[in-house]
């Protein structure tokens, strides 16, 4: 009887300590947005003098993760910038392109992370003329 009041209450804590998290062990809608920045419209040229805008939506590993990340926000944005400015039109067509760019620049911006990390950079809109 004692073993399944133990298990019970061992069960109940587990779920609403770990209520937050989905059944496969990802975070939630609400967390991924609770930890998220929003980089706003960014507009540069590209190499070979086509032009880009882009905004993006950065997801961080957690609260002081995020805060550090607004408070870089002009070094993200630069970082974004100088990237951009290295790569052609081709280099960002289809899928393939996009998710490099994303990939690139998590490990780039991870550099400067002190306080927790980027998990994942989603690019939220683009436009290339």
């Amino acid at each position: 009887m004692s073993v399944v009041i133990i298990a019970l209450a061992f069960g109940l804590y587990y779920f609403f300590i770990n209520g937050t998290k989905a059944a496969n062990g990802k975070p939630t809608a609400d967390e991924m947005g609770g930890y998220s920045v929003e980089i706003p419209e960014i507009t540069t040229n590209l190499l070979n003098g086509d032009y880009i805008r882009i905004s993006f939506t950065i997801q961080t590993d957690g609260k002081k993760a995020k805060e550090e990340l607004e408070k870089r926000n002009f070094q993200v944005e630069n970082v974004i910038i100088k990237k951009l400015s290295g790569l052609e039109a081709k280099d960002l067509e289809g899928t393939d392109g996009k998710v490099k760019l994303e990939t690139d620049l998590k490990e780039s911006l991870n550099e400067y992370m002190e306080e927790g990390k980027i998990i994942q950079v989603y690019i939220t809109s683009t436009i290339i003329q």
